[in-house]
């Protein structure tokens, strides 16, 4: 038997495993209408995916595959756009975000800046619907709007909540926390910082390209419906009105999220 043994120790080898070659990159680079120079650009290494994450190294669609959504798109009443921002797309720079959740803002709502009538600051929320109105909320938060409806209606679709899709480290470093957790990006304050916006992108279309614009993306299979946050203040129907609305299954909704439910068929 020990014989065997050590036949079988002499016999029995093992291939050696040759390295991998270095992989090397393709020299990419990007030109510029502007200074018509070409400015190379160092290709990112593709990472896993995280869960909640649209894949940020391969995503399904590429910038110029995105389509930004006409103006006709948001001039409809405010309670049937809200549901139909679900799943669009926020682009700035290299950060693009999905909308997951939002509120409806419309004429007659004791909730609504509306009320108030047109003013330096609300003047953006009786514009056609497409624009951006976007004010500072207790002198802490930017808060980012959709204009809605027909000139003069006075009504607005609040960005409550987003998933990022592009440009993880920028939204962490503008947020100022490294997290791909749901944490980031979950309340409307977060998502300006995420942004990079201020009050005085207030007025911009949302339509054209350049800057912030808002592009298509695919609706979710399912939402959520429930009362608007923070609203203590506006009458009792208002309060109560069902809404605000989210993508359903999603990580990314911001608090409170109890109050949250399928809507009633």
């Amino acid at each position: 038997m020990v014989a065997q043994e050590t036949k079988l120790k002499k016999t029995h080898r093992f291939k050696r495993v040759r390295k991998p070659k270095k992989l090397i990159l393709p020299d990419v680079s990007v030109h510029t209408a502007e200074n018509s120079e070409t400015i190379p650009v160092k290709p990112k290494s593709h990472s896993r995916r995280r869960p909640g994450i649209l894949s940020i190294s391969n995503p399904p669609l590429s910038f110029d595959e995105m389509k930004i959504l006409s103006a006709d798109f948001f001039q409809i009443d405010a309670l049937d756009l809200a549901p139909r921002l679900l799943g669009k797309l926020l682009r700035r720079d290299d950060v693009v975000l999905r909308i997951t959740e939002v509120e409806a803002y419309r004429p007659n709502d004791s909730a609504c800046h509306g009320r108030f009538g047109i003013t330096a600051r609300t003047a953006p929320v009786f514009e056609p619907g497409g624009l951006a109105y976007v004010y500072l909320c207790y002198g802490l938060h930017t808060m980012l709007n959709v204009v809605a409806d027909k000139e003069g209606v006075g009504a607005a679709v609040l960005v409550r909540a987003c998933e990022p899709v592009y440009g993880l480290e920028t939204i962490q470093q503008r947020r100022g926390q490294v997290t791909d957790k749901p944490v980031l990006l979950t309340g409307p304050g977060k998502v300006c910082q995420a942004l990079g916006i201020s009050t005085k992108w207030s007025g911009h279309k949302l339509y054209t390209p350049g800057g912030l614009e808002i592009l298509d993306g695919p609706e979710p299979e399912k939402m959520l419906v429930g009362p608007r946050v923070g609203i203590e203040y506006a009458l009792p129907h208002d309060v109560n009105a069902p809404w605000r609305f989210a993508v359903a299954d999603s990580p990314w909704i911001s608090s409170p999220r109890k109050t949250l439910q399928l809507p009633s068929s």
